[in-house]
């Protein structure tokens, strides 16, 4: 499955002066849970262990969010945060893998992306990133 990188517009820098745009790994996936499926938008990081959505997210499944596993995870800003872990099916690429461990939190962004990490995505696929092309290709692994 190959995904093309998505582009943000961004204003040079002094760092940067000759960029006109940022390109991040986000793709588009499917979550269902019991009858209810929703799309949304997920970043590919190998630096988070397990995937992480918005609450919101959850509450709109019908997941009863506060009642999963409660799991503390932390990140770039040093603060601890709380995800409470669920069983949701994804559909990536038109590709059906259920019983994947997500944590869903209220302690991210309300507007931010998804996130994809070790355990429930990186563990299942093997993952290409290619700057050069702009896009991602996504190779399930077989066991």
């Amino acid at each position: 499955m190959k995904f093309k990188y998505k582009k943000f517009r961004v204003p040079p820098t002094p760092a940067f002066p000759k960029r006109k745009y940022l390109l991040r790994p986000i793709i588009p996936v499917l979550i269902t849970y019991g009858e209810r499926t929703i799309g949304y938008e997920a970043l590919l990081d190998s630096g988070t262990d397990f995937c992480i959505f918005h609450a919101e997210i959850g509450e709109y499944l019908g997941i009863p969010v506060l009642k999963g596993k409660r799991e503390p995870f932390g990140g770039i800003v040093g603060r601890e945060a709380v995800a409470y872990i669920h069983q949701v099916n994804l559909n990536i690429g038109g590709h059906q893998y259920p019983s994947i461990p997500v944590g869903f939190s209220y302690n991210v962004a309300p507007h931010g992306y998804g996130i994809l990490g070790h355990y429930g995505f990186f563990n299942i696929f093997r993952v290409i990133f290619d700057l050069k092309k702009e896009q991602i290709e996504l190779r399930p692994k077989r066991y």
